[in-house]
């Protein structure tokens, strides 16, 4: 059943109840947290009079977002496969009374509607039901230099470990299963895509990776030349027996702390203030340790037979008086990323 859904600054007519790729008009609210940070980026970066794809854009409401809530665009070019959304879509646009001079609407397959666009975009989001595999190429090619490139995927069953056989068809790499495996599942993804933007001799960086819920986000930065695509490439390898992967950076600090900046200046235009505002400091601290992995504190302490386990904040602190760096992780509740060497961090654990 279809319903009149607010979300932000946004009014759409969307079906709600159980999540499946049937719905007549897929929308789905777990994924507000990922609009939010996407218009928070959006509202960071430099650029203005962004041109704007859309092309798995459901029931739209990520475009009309973007209209709404952000000074940077210029126009956004709305695209789905699907004729009824592409109605619902028109339908969405004058009930948020959207300007539709900034906008061109599509009814193409994906891939077809990137390829058969004039020109380059300068962000280009890519959210599908699943793996984004069917669309990096066209993306790719399709992303413009210095432009964004956003890519989430939810088939987090082959990244994290429960299907190995999966991920090697998928994403080229072997993936672990353990407390790391959601960072480990960001960092294959992240190379897939930077291989596929190879061939093109298009580097993509990260400039901002978070897991949440049932998905995978990372932001790109596209860049061109040979020269960087190929320290891109060498940043590649393997970590524990997993990979490989992507070793460099998950985020860039600046676009970390601008974003941040702008969520508290503008934390009254988002519903869900305090999941944004509890992302983004986590991630600020997180940002600053150029480290792969992390420390579960639990197995810290069973593995050093410790007589109880210890506050995650307390061996942060410890750490820190070391003159290490410390922080929580937002990939696991009782992680910790250091740059601690691991028999420093043994020490210290057994003598709190």
């Amino acid at each position: 059943m279809k319903h009149i859904i607010k979300e932000g600054k946004a009014k759409i007519l969307a079906s709600t109840g159980k999540i499946t790729a049937k719905m007549d008009v897929f929308y789905n609210p777990i994924m507000k947290l990922n609009r939010d940070i996407s218009i928070l980026l959006l509202n960071s970066t430099k650029k203005k009079n962004l041109r704007i794809a859309d092309p798995l854009a459901a029931s739209g409401v990520r475009s009309i977002r973007f209209l709404l809530e952000t000074k940077k665009v210029g126009s956004v070019a709305i695209n789905d496969n699907s004729e009824k959304a592409v109605n619902a879509i028109i339908q969405n646009l004058k009930l948020s009374n959207i300007d539709l001079n900034k906008v061109e609407v599509y009814n193409k397959d994906a891939n077809l509607f990137l390829l058969e666009t004039i020109g380059n975009f300068d962000y280009i989001d890519i959210d599908p039901f699943g793996s984004p595999n069917y669309f990096l190429d066209a993306a790719v090619k399709k992303i413009a230099r210095d432009g964004v490139l956003a890519i989430t995927a939810t088939d987090t069953s082959a990244l994290a470990g429960s299907f190995p056989y999966a991920c090697k068809r998928k994403y080229w790499a072997k993936p672990l299963r353990n407390e790391e495996m959601h960072e480990i599942g960001l960092r294959i993804i992240i190379r897939k895509i930077q291989l596929i933007a190879g061939q093109y001799e298009k580097a993509l960086i990260p400039v901002f990776s978070f897991s949440m819920e049932h998905y995978y986000r990372i932001f790109f930065k596209c860049i061109k030349g040979k020269s960087i695509v190929n320290e891109v490439i060498e940043s590649h390898g393997t970590y524990k027996e997993a990979g490989p992967m992507w070793l460099g950076k998950l985020w860039d600090e600046k676009i970390v702390y601008s974003m941040h900046k702008c969520f508290e200046k503008n934390k009254h235009d988002f519903e869900n203030k305090r999941e944004v505002e509890d992302l983004l400091k986590i991630i600020k601290e997180e940002c600053k340790i150029n480290t792969v992995g992390f420390y579960d504190t639990h197995k810290l302490c069973n593995e050093n037979k410790t007589s109880k386990i210890l506050k995650r904040d307390l061996i942060i602190s410890t750490i820190k008086s070391k003159g290490y760096k410390a922080a929580r992780t937002h990939l696991s509740w009782t992680g910790i990323r250091t740059d601690a060497p691991i028999n420093k961090l043994k020490q210290i654990v057994i003598k709190l």
